[in-house]
């Protein structure tokens, strides 16, 4: 399922759920660097490698802007989407632009979308599951290198024609604490209660001025400057009415979609099966397989 077709399936309340749909713009603005480490830190014994990279922040870290501000129990029913990220300029309170990430049957080269792709039923499988293939416009499947990482304008998404890269770029710099007389971090001493030895490779983000990081919401929040991300990074963050536009976007009905999942397994490698496998507890039988032939929809016990 596409970005926007996701949007739009979570902005149209159903008849059973609780949560009123998207209603406001999180526009997150950096005043100085931004956050985009993410795990993998340097051990004593390893000073070459590098920590992991991760922007731009997900929709999870917002939320903590948001418990901060009203507290847990206020935002039992808070509903965000992003990372999006926009051009200030083009965040108008009549006319909003920002841009989301390409669909994957999009295929890119050069900044230009060459092939738009369409899956076409094949077969079905054993399992009575439907096998598709992809083909381009002219009933082929495509063969060549292709752009990944982009992203197209929200207000292009019914004539897509071309996409943008990011607008931001990681500054990688060391926190070493060193031993005086050895290449390695700083051994903790018996009279000391904490770990003094510390190695740790912050991949900062410096956006492109006049862009910021756009998220989706169904909650207000209050304007002000944020610690956003880890690191003491400050934000100015700014809550703008969804404008009607896009509100039309999203609450347009999606019609025939299906979604891609990636390979995957339930459980561990002892367990390693296509859908979980139900155990009671106590069972001593680990491997037994699933009815596939059962509806009854099976849980980890």
């Amino acid at each position: 399922m596409s970005t926007v077709e996701e949007l739009k399936h979570n902005s149209v309340q159903s008849e059973d759920s609780h949560r009123p749909p998207f209603k406001y713009l999180i526009v997150i603005e950096p005043l100085g660097l931004l956050y985009g480490s993410a795990g993998k830190f340097l051990s004593p014994e390893n000073l070459v490698g590098r920590s992991g990279s991760y922007f731009p922040p997900s929709a999870a870290t917002v939320s903590g802007l948001f418990a901060a501000a009203y507290g847990n129990a206020d935002i039992q029913n808070l509903l965000l989407a992003g990372p999006f990220w926009a051009i200030t300029d083009e965040l108008k309170p009549t006319e909003q632009n920002f841009y989301v990430p390409t669909p994957r049957n999009y295929l890119v080269k050069d900044g230009k979308i060459k092939h738009k792709l369409t899956a076409v039923f094949q077969y079905k499988d054993e399992e009575g599951n439907n096998v598709y293939y992809w083909v381009d416009e002219k009933n082929e499947s495509p063969v060549d290198k292709f752009e990944s990482n982009t992203w197209l304008a929200i207000n292009h998404w019914d004539e897509a024609k071309e996409v943008k890269k990011n607008p931001w770029k990681f500054l990688p710099h060391l926190h070493p604490r060193l031993e005086l007389d050895e290449r390695r971090v700083v051994r903790q001493k018996n009279d000391q209660e904490t770990p003094q030895g510390s190695l740790f490779l912050e991949n900062s983000v410096q956006m492109e001025p006049g862009s910021c990081l756009v998220y989706l919401s169904n909650t207000e929040i209050e304007p002000g400057w944020y610690r956003f991300g880890g690191e003491g990074h400050v934000v100015d963050v700014r809550c703008e009415a969804i404008a009607e536009p896009i509100l039309n976007l999203l609450n347009t009905p999606v019609g025939n979609s299906f979604a891609l999942i990636t390979p995957a397994v339930w459980g561990s490698n002892r367990l390693s099966y296509r859908e979980p496998v139900y155990l009671q507890k106590g069972d001593k039988q680990k491997y037994s397989k699933p009815d596939p032939k059962s509806d009854e929809r099976k849980v980890w016990s």
